[in-house]
């Protein structure tokens, strides 16, 4: 499995330059989106890590979603930034291609290749619930604390192997 990784305004090039097989487009409720010419994926939350009044949180349904994309070969992830919610989301693949016991050394992957990556919480708490991980993924994300701050993430380029 391959991930691409990366904020909404890249999107475009990202897929110009790539094969990509599906796309994941992770955005906030009111979001619009211009077509990509690939299949897609549409989860709409706000990226938040708490549950707050007025807005959505990413619930055990969007994680189910995300974890049922592993299939593809070659899968473009996105949000607005590509810092918290399409890191997130690529982590959760990543582990769930993954055995347990490696949750630590794909956080520090992520952030060797994404300085900025400062995956949402409360998805990788969810996940980390679904995949049986025992609090793996969320203490593996802990640890890596805040990313560098930034307007946009890095690009990924993650091969899963």
């Amino acid at each position: 499995m391959r991930l691409l990784v990366g904020p909404g305004s890249r999107v475009a090039q990202l897929l110009a330059a790539e094969p990509v097989d599906h796309v994941l487009s992770l955005v906030s409720p009111d979001a619009e989106l211009e077509p990509v010419a690939a299949s897609r994926t549409v989860l709409r939350f706000n990226d938040i890590i708490a549950p707050r009044a007025g807005l959505v949180a990413p619930d055990p349904e969007a994680i189910a979603a995300i974890l049922a994309l592993r299939s593809h070969d070659t899968l473009l992830i996105h949000c607005f930034a590509g810092v918290s919610r399409s890191t997130a989301a690529a982590y959760i693949l990543a582990c769930a291609h993954r055995q347990a016991g490696e949750e630590g050394a794909l956080a520090a992957f992520l952030r060797t290749s994404c300085p900025q990556a400062t995956p949402n919480a409360l998805m990788i708490s969810l996940a980390d619930d679904a995949l049986g991980r025992g609090g793996a993924m969320r203490r593996a994300i802990a640890t890596l604390g805040r990313g560098i701050d930034a307007f946009e993430g890095a690009s990924i380029d993650w091969r899963l192997g």
